[in-house]
């Protein structure tokens, strides 16, 4: 049978109508698009799409099964490598991981790895009836700070293993980044919820409301006999660009933006933490969390969003899909720009803040491409002369964030880096404190979500190696 050459297209919501509600953009694959995506798998001896995944599944396996109409069975070889599928099916950029490396990719497009983890996760949450086998405790426990993805992973692998393990979340639900910075249409929170609940069968604790660092300290969680620490805590503190006219009303970090969105329903009336219904947005950025924060602004009411980035279209870091949702919603996109202030004016009848006003427009400069720079990206170079205004009432900042600072303000021995992450050996994830461990955003700064979980598990199998009469299973590999 000659093979496909393009991936089977997956359904989505109109773009008419889905800017205009919060409900999820794919609607994933049917059993029977599934089976025929599947069909494409060459099944590769040297299996590159594995080495191409940050926590190894079985790609060609789980894919068999699929073919096979077994989906329970292709989520089984899925979970013992992945806590969280329906996540990574969803929102992993698959393009320049897994399926980058797929070798029908050589002459085709190549298989919808990520479409297939995602339709056999939703169809075993749809359908699985039976009990969870849970591990007899080895007696050991672990405290992981973070219910993110690498911490959620790292609480899910050990938990298998038989430990205790208690997750510390700082807010009033588990998911971390999962649920306050991607947006419902994007990955709905139900599904968040479903992989939590997965992990709470297995024993996991969840306790929310705890800031480590104020509520609980790292020394106070070893004397309450943890024997182990992981250190999950993300990259939540926003970056701003020092320009003039930040502190104006109508500036927000994607950050805040989206906290205030997906967590707290700040689209809602009567919400207690509200946020301001914009006509004119202009988001500044151009990767992952731009795209949502400007999306996000579209659903709440904006007449017109625009994406501001200072290089082209070429080298913007987000996602292919998303951009190309982005642009059929409608946002335009203002490439080789880059903001030099933030124009505004003071209303006399707000008595609250008599120093800042409310945003009028944003001011750039236009720029062209120059050299490489460290990374092989061409720098922006600005075009003097070039510059002009934007008429906006909302800014969103959407250029990175960094480690918060608290917990290594308030442990001792813990050693980080001058962007605040924290220092850990590489193939252990292990820091310069005994007993603690950490991974994902909190050492590198804002990444993807399977690089988080792939830290994750490399510190959950440190962790266990060292109690050394525990047998590691043979697909804890990453």
């Amino acid at each position: 049978m000659a093979i496909q050459p393009k991936k089977h297209e997956m359904p989505v919501q109109d773009a008419h109508v889905r800017a205009h509600n919060f409900k999820e953009v794919a609607l994933g694959y049917t059993p029977e698009i599934a089976v025929a995506e599947a069909q494409r798998c060459l099944n590769c001896k040297n299996r590159p799409c594995v080495e191409g995944c940050p926590v190894n599944i079985s790609i060609p396996e789980f894919i068999s099964k699929v073919k096979e109409s077994d989906f329970e069975g292709a989520y089984n070889i899925i979970s013992a490598s992945s806590s969280l599928p329906a996540v990574c099916g969803r929102v992993c950029p698959q393009e320049t991981q897994c399926e980058s490396k797929c070798t029908l990719g050589i002459k085709f497009e190549p298989v919808g790895i990520g479409r297939l983890e995602r339709f056999v996760a939703d169809y075993h949450n749809d359908h699985f009836k039976g009990e969870i086998a849970v591990p007899a405790s080895n007696g050991h426990k672990v405290a992981v700070i973070g219910s993110g993805p690498s911490g959620l992973t790292c609480a899910g692998d050990l938990a298998k293993k038989g430990y205790k393990v208690t997750v510390f979340e700082a807010l009033h639900l588990a998911g971390g980044v999962l649920v306050y910075g991607i947006p419902e249409f994007r990955l709905p929170k139900s599904i968040v919820e479903k992989e939590v609940d997965t992990l709470k069968k297995y024993g996991v604790d969840v306790e929310t409301n705890v800031v480590i660092g104020k509520t609980l300290t790292v020394e106070e969680l070893f004397e309450d006999g943890y024997e182990a620490v992981f250190i999950g805590s993300g990259a939540g503190l926003p970056r701003f660009m020092g320009i003039p006219g930040e502190s104006l009303k109508g500036v927000y970090s994607a950050n805040e933006f989206l906290t205030r969105s997906n967590l707290m329903k700040a689209y809602d009336e009567h919400s207690h933490t509200p946020i301001m219904h914009a006509k004119t947005v202009a988001v500044v950025g151009g990767g992952n969390v731009a795209m949502d924060a400007a999306r996000t602004a579209l659903r709440l009411g904006a007449d017109h969003v625009y994406i501001i980035y200072r290089r082209s279209m070429e080298e913007i870091p987000a996602r292919k899909e998303e951009v190309e949702h982005a642009e059929e919603e409608g946002i335009e996109f203002k490439i080789l720009n880059n903001p030099v202030e933030i124009l505004g004016y003071h209303n006399p009848d707000d008595r609250r803040d008599p120093k800042n006003g409310f945003v009028t427009g944003i001011k750039v400069i236009k720029c062209e491409l120059g050299e490489p720079d460290e990374k092989g990206r061409r720098r922006p170079v600005e075009i003097p002369g070039s510059e002009y205004v934007i008429p906006v009432d909302c800014v969103i900042m959407a250029i990175g964030t960094s480690p918060n600072p608290l917990i290594k303000n308030t442990t001792e021995g813990l050693d980080v880096n001058r962007h605040g992450g924290i220092i850990v050996e590489e193939d252990t994830g292990k820091t310069s404190k005994e007993g603690v461990y950490a991974g994902g955003d909190a050492v590198t700064g804002a990444a993807t979500v399977i690089l988080a979980m792939g830290a994750g598990k490399t510190a959950a199998k440190a962790i266990a190696v060292s109690y050394t009469h525990l047998t590691l299973p043979t697909n804890s590999r990453v």
